[in-house]
């Protein structure tokens, strides 16, 4: 009898275990074709607005990519300059609960702050000026110093080609940038070192416009490093440079874009000033995004970590277009080897992100024209 009973007490149990097994397997399904049927909601917030030709109009583009996947909601909402609105518009999209919140370097310190005040939300950085993300952040640098050093080599060897029929006698290259922050000194250090490992007599010009969004600021500065004797300059200023790219063709010099290819710009509408824009760094903003939206909605997406992408990884390039191969060869083939001497780790690029104020200032005046 005894014996009875404790065999009938195993198989009760072992029926409840069964039953409780497979009523647990029926809720997680039933959660797991839930989450399926759902939106994957992803938000851009831009520091500043849309229009810059350049870093934001790249992120946006990223958005519209992303927004023709399947089963994917997008928004994108133009913070503006004005850094007091944005803090709530991420609180915003916290509380509106998009499952993935999207912004870039200007907004780096307050997405870092909010995201450790919100571990449960999940956030990419598709341009961080640091190097540690929070364990809910996964964050991006470019090494742009890496495609700056090709732009300044370019440069340098442009202006001192006889070919070129726009150059000048002057070994005198321009660079404009947006602030002077580190961000933007990362493409100057590049910059001055690949028109020096070119030429050592190289100069470079320096302006800061103190504003990304002021294109008639950079066409004043521009015009001024033109009347120098600059005969190419390279803009890394936003819409700021587009003022740059104006004074350019004004001045009937040349010059570089950035973010992606500017020459674009003015193809259809204005193709004599698009054959003075010669090459631009491009950094693939838009391919980050889609490529982190992709991983995130798979769970696959590594938060918490922080990644520098460079040359090796096609994630910054000088742009390579028709107007770019009417540069004689000579030039476009020894761009070429610099890039594989870059990647092969044959040349080390100096960062402006491992430099300190002062040693960036000593640089820059070490090649002034001044």
């Amino acid at each position: 009898m005894k014996n009875f009973k404790k065999i009938l007490t195993l198989v009760m149990t072992l029926v409840m275990a069964v039953a409780f097994s497979s009523c647990g397997n029926k809720i997680e399904s039933e959660t797991s074709s839930k989450k399926e049927g759902e939106s994957y909601k992803v938000i851009l917030l831009i520091p500043g607005n849309l229009g810059d030709k350049s870093f934001f109009d790249a992120a946006n583009k990223g958005m519209e990519e992303v927004a023709q996947l399947e089963g994917v909601t997008t928004k994108v909402v133009e913070m503006s300059p004005d850094e007091k609105k944005w803090e709530p518009a991420f609180l915003d999209a916290i509380d509106e609960g998009y499952d993935l919140i999207i912004s870039g370097n200007a907004a780096s310190d307050i997405m870092n702050k909010l995201a450790e005040e919100n571990p449960d939300s999940r956030f990419l950085n598709f341009d961080n000026s640091g190097t540690e993300a929070p364990s809910n952040v996964y964050s991006v640098t470019y090494a742009t110093n890496e495609g700056s050093f090709l732009a300044g080599a370019f440069a340098a060897m442009v202006t001192s080609n006889k070919e070129m029929k726009n150059t000048n006698d002057e070994k005198l290259i321009g660079f404009l940038g947006g602030m002077d922050i580190p961000g933007i000194n990362d493409f100057l250090v590049g910059y001055i070192q690949g028109a020096q490992y070119i030429d050592k007599d190289i100069k470079v010009a320096t302006s800061y416009a103190g504003t990304f969004t002021d294109p008639a600021k950079g066409k004043e500065l521009g015009i001024g490093m033109y009347n120098m004797g600059v005969d190419i300059a390279f803009n890394v200023a936003g819409q700021t440079g587009l003022g740059l790219i104006d004074a350019a063709y004004e001045s009937n010099k040349y010059a570089i874009g950035v973010d992606s290819d500017q020459s674009k710009l003015y193809g259809e509408t204005e193709p004599e000033k698009a054959k003075l824009v010669l090459t631009s760094v491009v950094k693939q903003i838009d391919t980050t995004i889609l490529e982190g939206v992709k991983k995130a909605r798979e769970g696959k997406l590594e938060f918490g970590k922080h990644e520098l992408l460079g040359l090796s990884a096609n994630a910054v390039a000088l742009a390579d277009n028709d107007i770019y191969q009417t540069v004689p060869a000579e030039i476009r083939e020894k761009m070429s080897a610099l890039a594989k001497d870059i990647i092969d780790g044959k040349i080390k690029v100096k960062s402006g992100f491992e430099m300190s104020t002062d040693e960036i200032s000593k640089y820059r005046d070490s090649v002034s024209n001044n």
